[in-house]
């Protein structure tokens, strides 16, 4: 059976700045077989996406919330605990920092 699924973010804790890069990842601690991954935010029903990460080029307003992996083995399914990605506001440009 599948256990131990859990997420991570980089930039970590999930806290973004707007048109950041943002990636979530998702690891299983236990788990056989060809597993299959898919991404759910809370308040939406199509999967964000599939596979061990989610990639988010560049995070908008609309992207903050609570983020979801589901992780399937054929047999059973298994979910991450909720990560809440928060979107800070536009970045400042004369604070300098990257480009």
């Amino acid at each position: 059976p599948l256990s131990g699924v859990s997420l991570s973010a980089q930039p970590p804790g999930g806290q973004v700045a707007l048109g950041d890069h943002l990636v979530l990842s998702c690891t299983v601690a236990t788990g056989t077989g060809p597993l299959s991954f898919s991404w759910h935010r809370e308040g939406l029903g199509a999967p964000l996406g599939t596979g061990p990460c989610l990639d988010l080029p560049h995070v908008g307003d609309n992207d903050s919330g609570h983020y979801q992996c589901r992780v399937s083995d054929g047999d059973s399914v298994a979910e991450s605990p909720p990560l809440n990605v928060t979107v800070l506001g536009e970045r400042d440009p004369l604070a300098g920092g990257d480009p």
